[in-house]
């Protein structure tokens, strides 16, 4: 039980430090939220809690796949946004896109033999 609470505070840290930071900078708070910092927390607890460095590893193959299709909500978001949309139908388009292309990654992947 402590284990998931320090889980749960570091996160929690986490996300509001980027939070706050990005209220004075937006390029340092775009800094620490690329930095793989929930991959490096998560491959580290599953270490932690399981010694599996095959898991782990599996779980760092499957985090730079699925890496890949989440970068069009950062593509789709800005351009609704600065073409007038507003925020939560920009979001909810930009969401579901990337949802659409996660599941196409994953067919795909799968077709080729590679496990996510």
């Amino acid at each position: 039980m402590l284990q998931i609470a320090i889980k749960l505070a570091l996160s929690a840290f986490i996300i509001v430090l980027v939070s706050e930071v990005s209220k004075r900078t937006t390029t340092l708070g775009a800094l620490l939220a690329a930095l793989p910092l929930t991959s490096l927390l998560a491959m580290m607890w599953l270490y932690v809690e399981t010694g599996d460095t095959t898991r782990v590893a599996n779980l760092a193959s499957g985090i730079f796949w699925l890496v890949l299709p989440s970068l069009a909500l950062f593509l789709i978001l800005p351009g609704l946004l600065r073409a007038g949309y507003a925020f939560w139908p920009a979001l909810g388009i930009g969401c579901a896109a990337t949802a659409a292309l996660y599941v196409s990654e994953v067919w795909v992947l799968r077709a080729l033999g590679i496990e996510v």
